[in-house]
């Protein structure tokens, strides 16, 4: 096998390089633990063997080597907590079906997919083995069924970050009953998960995963207002929600996040055509900053403090192609989150595609001598 030989040269080479760096001649070193002279890689103890592994940089090292002999796989088995096998452009299933019960520890894997390779039999293996998983990218497996979802959630209850993106077969059924048993998420993206992104899955996510931060339901466009309630009333730890796309959604949503969300930190409304001036508003009074105002952001500026300034609220908002909005309540905003701004360098309010807004500016305009930042015309970009 190429792979397997080139492999082998790496970990030769690696070996010298390590062993010249401590101090070692002709590759060859002593291991005072041992009494025993290091000649190569297969006397090399495990610890050390890692380590020399870690330097090459390529996950595809720790598959090659788990199979060299017993020992340096269940070595491997024990030692290795991060996987991606995304490099692979053919055969995954097969692939993370022969691995998943090598690599019990994993706590990160990433299955992410150029091509549909990724099948139910290999999620079903992972969630067999890898029951100490927090962290699984499964975006584009456009071939995963509801078999994949329900393997997870009785293998792998442990998950705080999962990525099923564009996965585009999952239900509402199985994505609430994952919600049921992986009640540690912090991080879920559904973004084109069309079927399983529903006003009864949000409900069940605000019932049960009390921990999420970021949420992305990108064109999940069956979502109205009923879900978004509940998810703001019972996830208020979040500090990212996406709903671009969701064209059903009103100023309803946004005002269910603002009083119920407030560590909110970036919100996407990209193409959301429903939203008005209300929910703009709602944003603005919400603010922990809205005492301070205006003078709340010159103070900042005379103390040079930015993060102060910056650590609390609004810090990316996406109102591209919101068409009902108008400048006043969009200034309104802009005015309440110092973090937000619309000068290219620190681009964080987003509102293309609404030529009414061309007069909205953020703070820096107003202050030209501030280091780093550009003297703006009255116009967002």
């Amino acid at each position: 096998m190429d792979y397997a030989q080139s492999t082998r040269g790496e970990l030769n080479n690696s070996f010298n390089d390590l062993m010249v760096s401590r101090g070692g001649e002709s590759g060859q070193a002593h291991n005072a633990g041992t009494g025993a002279t290091l000649t190569g890689w297969k006397d090399l103890p495990m610890e050390l063997l890692l380590r020399i592994m870690s330097t090459v940089g390529d996950d595809r090292i720790f598959i090659v080597a788990s199979g060299v002999c017993t020992g340096w796989r269940d070595a491997l088995g024990w030692g290795v907590t991060k996987l991606s096998l995304s490099w692979c452009q053919d055969h995954m299933n097969d692939l993370v079906i022969s691995l998943a019960h090598k690599f019990t520890k994993l706590q990160v894997l990433s299955l992410r997919q150029i091509k549909p390779q990724l099948e139910d039999s290999g999620v079903e293996a992972v969630a067999n083995y890898c029951h100490d998983l927090r962290e699984l990218d499964l975006s584009r497996s456009f071939r995963l069924s509801d078999r994949s979802l329900y393997a997870l959630a009785h293998g792998c209850p442990h998950l705080t970050r999962l990525n099923i993106s564009g996965c585009s077969n999952f239900s509402d059924a199985a994505l609430v009953f994952l919600t049921s048993q992986c009640k540690n998420l912090k991080c879920l993206n559904l973004c084109g998960c069309v079927r399983a992104a529903s006003d009864r899955a949000l409900q069940a996510i605000g019932c049960n995963c009390g921990q999420l931060q970021s949420l992305n339901l990108g064109w999940c466009d069956s979502i109205t207002d009923k879900g978004v309630t509940s998810l703001a009333s019972g996830c208020p730890e979040l500090r990212a929600v996406d709903l671009c796309g969701c064209v059903l959604i009103t100023d309803d949503s946004v005002v269910a996040l603002a009083n119920g969300c407030p560590h909110l930190r970036s919100l996407g409304l990209y193409y959301c055509q429903n939203i008005t001036d209300r929910a703009m508003y709602s944003l603005a009074a919400n603010s922990r900053v809205k005492s301070k105002g205006r003078s709340g952001w010159d103070a900042a500026v005379k103390t040079g403090n930015d993060k102060d300034r910056d650590k609390d609220g609004l810090a990316s908002l996406n109102i591209s192609q919101c068409t009902a909005l108008t400048p006043p309540a969009v200034q309104a905003v802009c005015d309440s989150f110092p973090a937000l701004h619309t000068c290219p360098e620190r681009h964080s309010l987003i509102i293309s595609g609404c030529l009414s807004l061309t007069s909205v500016h953020c703070a820096c305009a107003l202050h030209p001598h501030r280091p780093g930042r550009a003297i703006l015309p009255n116009h967002a970009y």
